[in-house]
């Protein structure tokens, strides 16, 4: 009680008092607090009880309020104050020591508000980033501490002035062997002040120069921390010596940003600033978890590539982001309905606010999935902002630490209930990551790096041919859940996931067959037809076409090699209606029935094509691929063609999509598509080009569909009243007609239905990929 009297009375005449000049009112407030070491009989009274707090607000107002009086830069008397007496070293000893209790907390205060509110740049002195180093090593040494708030406070405004001067993170690199020479020198060294004190071997401040009363006020003090009497040091000639050589030894302990720069030895180096923050990053208290990540997230990013080296080498954050993943990844349920991962909204990382208690669209592991999808999100954020070195460091240590350690064995399993599940979270993983480094390091993990031609029967990477494998799954939910998975895959802007699934054994164009033109394939009438072709409506498979008589719309659009100058072309537009027109016939009149519903035209895909077709282009743009299919003289047409294993299982299942359920129709159209949609030209040649002459024993998506229209017309035969329950099949799907009676045959009509709409999609993608080209 007479404490807080005393304060009380303190600060009335303080207010009372004449004003004095900026200067001396500093060191009265610096000389009231020194005072209280050496006066004070009670070192357990908590700070708060004391005029310290106070003292250091009214300090940094004066240095606040001299900065705004100058001009801009140039330091005032009280700023040099504070840094040629060294007050920060000894607001860390005091810290350190937590003398008087609280002590700790009140110095982070200060230093935070220090750097926070004074403009001009303070890092690059050597009595401020010294003690600011020193501080941080104390940052994160106990979690749950009463301080974390203000240590994280503290840590943040750090990293928010090193991404402002990025140069200066060289200052944090501590250089290891240095520091402990440092600290040998300082063990080495011992004051005996009138054998009471004891002098602390890790404590900076006791190297201050005994120049004047207020050092040796100071100097009292620090000896007063360490549980020393508190008479001031002797400032005697030896004693001076003593600490002008310790301070130099620790003016040798932190380079120069310069030296550490150049320097190729990162081994050496402490980045304490990043390892204080992983700590905290292990708090049980979320608000302080989400500030040390976003002072992660500025670290990163910093342009410096010593820090970024030694931030990967030397600190624990490659190991902290790959265990908690795998942490949270194995704490998710054994099943979960695939529904519900699906359906999920996107998940951000940052303060979870999350309440079961309030969702009404809860189910088990809801919670166990957000907090592992958020976590997914940070690391994937961190790896976009990070240096370039970091960002493959960090993608590279969750391959190899979580992707093939804990996400294969559960991708491999033969648990259908555990595949489903783990093919839903990969195919959610997939959809949230969005840096480039993690994308390709998740790539590499699935499809493994080879670019070679795939052979039949050949395999080399397990993982990879699993998951093709499950796309014809007994089970139709694993089969449509991987589907699913590669067509988000083939949405990712990722050359090696197209090359590696699809255009490496299309590269050679050993599926054409070269054979030179007959003379009466040559013949071309003035409608610009070919001499014995079959109409439009019929089958171009079976024509016997020269590629010298298709005319080319675009560079890119068919793979036909240029005409000679004795037969010239017809209109490119006249050639694309040809190629739509073949697409739109290849479906029977009899087995149509959009015909009769309104609006299921083949134009209404035109817009939604145009669309998926751009957004394939951008994806596209920076893969240098060619605008012409590579010419047949260079093509090894003599190797056996293979179409992959993944067009392989493609095109199967297409080959029965009138014995499959209309969901796994729509799913295995939906991923022919998406590859059709790529510019390439062998791709577009392969997938798109009714008139290729393909090679012997060889199949394209074209030749695929008439071989399934053929078996159509021969079972449309068997089944009376078709086109009735075509019809009726079609309003049902379309929601015109409400579910009645089981219809006969129902697997497939739907089949005929989809094929009929893939066929419009399909023409509808050959026209915009045309029109697109064309423009360009």
């Amino acid at each position: 009680m007479f404490t807080k009297f005393t304060n009380i009375l303190q600060q009335a005449v303080e207010a009372l008092a004449p004003s004095l000049p900026l200067q001396e009112d500093f060191v009265y407030h610096w000389k009231a607090i020194t005072h209280y070491y050496i006066e004070t009989t009670d070192d357990k009274a908590p700070v708060t009880d004391t005029n310290i707090p106070s003292h250091l607000d009214q300090m940094l107002d004066i240095l606040v309020q001299e900065e705004h009086e100058r001009e801009s830069g140039e330091t005032g008397p009280c700023m040099e104050y504070l840094l040629h007496h060294k007050i920060l070293e000894t607001l860390y000893t005091l810290g350190k020591a937590d003398c008087p209790p609280g002590m700790k907390q009140q110095v982070l205060i200060f230093y935070t508000k220090l750097l926070g509110r004074i403009k001009q740049p303070l890092l690059p002195h050597v009595n401020v980033h010294k003690p600011v180093q020193k501080l941080i090593r104390l940052c994160g040494e106990v979690l749950a501490a009463p301080t974390e708030n203000e240590e994280i406070q503290f840590l943040c405004i750090v990293c928010a002035k090193l991404k402002q001067d990025p140069y200066l993170v060289n200052f944090f690199l501590e250089n290891k062997s240095q520091r402990n020479a440092g600290i040998t020198n300082q063990r080495q060294t011992v004051v005996d002040v009138s054998n009471k004190a004891v002098v602390n071997a890790n404590s900076s401040s006791e190297t201050e120069q005994a120049e004047s009363p207020e050092d040796e006020a100071s100097t009292g003090l620090c000896s007063a921390t360490c549980g020393a009497a508190t008479s001031p040091l002797d400032s005697s000639s030896g004693s001076s010596q003593q600490s002008s050589d310790l301070s130099s030894s620790f003016n040798e302990m932190v380079l120069s940003p310069k030296k550490i720069a150049t320097t190729d030895h990162c081994q050496n180096h402490d980045y304490n600033l990043v390892n204080s923050l992983l700590n905290l990053s292990k708090s049980p208290d979320g608000r302080i978890v989400v500030k040390a990540s976003e002072g992660l997230m500025l670290l990163v990013s910093l342009p410096e590539p010593a820090a970024a080296k030694c931030l990967t080498e030397n600190t624990s954050l490659c190991q902290l982001l790959t265990e908690r993943l795998g942490t949270l990844y194995k704490a998710l349920p054994q099943s979960i309905d695939p529904m519900d991962i699906e359906s999920l909204e996107y998940v951000n990382w940052g303060l979870d606010s999350y309440s079961h208690k309030e969702d009404t669209t809860a189910f088990p592991g809801k919670r166990a999935l957000i907090s592992f999808l958020s976590w997914l999100d940070y690391c994937d954020q961190l790896i976009k902002e990070a240096h370039k070195l970091t960002a493959a460091a960090l993608a590279r240590a969750i391959r190899e630490g979580f992707f093939v350690p804990v996400m294969e064995p559960q991708l491999l399993q033969t648990s259908e209930i555990g595949i489903l599940t783990s093919i839903s979270l990969l195919n959610r993983i997939i959809r949230q990551i969005t840096s480039n480094a993690m994308l390709q390091e998740l790539v590499f993990f699935l499809l493994g790096e080879w670019r070679q031609p795939e052979t039949p029967g050949h395999n080399k990477h397990q993982l990879r041919y699993r998951l093709i494998e499950h796309c014809d799954h007994l089970s139709d939910e694993i089969s449509i859940m991987t589907l699913r998975m590669f067509e988000h895959l083939l949405q990712k802007p990722n050359e090696h996931v197209i090359y590696n699934m699809v255009l490496r054994n299309l590269v050679e164009r050993n599926y054409v067959e070269n054979k030179p033109p007959c003379q009466e394939d040559k013949d071309i009438v003035e409608n610009g037809q070919i001499a014995g072709a079959v109409d439009l409506e019929e089958d171009p498979l079976f024509t016997d076409l020269s590629p010298d008589n298709r005319m080319l719309g675009s560079n890119w659009l068919t793979a036909s090699p240029p005409p000679t100058p004795d037969h010239s072309k017809s209109d490119g537009k006249t050639e694309v209606h040809k190629i739509v027109n073949s697409f739109l016939c290849l479906v029977p009149d009899e087995a149509k029935s959009s015909y009769y519903v309104e609006g299921t035209g083949y134009d209404t895909y035109l817009r939604d094509a145009h669309r998926q077709f751009r957004d394939c282009c951008g994806n596209c743009m920076r893969w240098d691929w060619p605008g012409t299919p590579k010419p047949l003289e260079k093509c090894n047409l003599e190797s056996p063609f293979f179409e992959g294993h993944f067009l392989k299982v493609l095109f199967d299942r297409m080959g029965r999509i009138l014995d499959q359920p209309y969901d796994v129709n729509l799913q295995v159209t939906s991923v022919l598509s998406k590859l059709s949609l790529f510019p390439h030209p062998h791709i577009h040649e392969y997938l798109l080009d009714p008139y290729i002459n393909l090679a012997p024993n060889c199949r394209s998506l074209f030749s695929v569909i008439v071989r399934v229209v053929g078996d159509l017309m021969l079972r449309i035969q068997r089944i009376p009243d078709f086109t009735p329950k075509l019809m009726l099949v079609r309003k049902r799907l379309l929601g015109f007609e409400q579910d009645g009676p089981i219809i006969d045959h129902m697997t497939l009509l739907e089949g005929v239905i989809v094929l009929e709409e893939f066929c419009k999609e399909l023409a509808a993608i050959a026209f915009v990929k045309f029109h697109a080209s064309t423009a360009t």
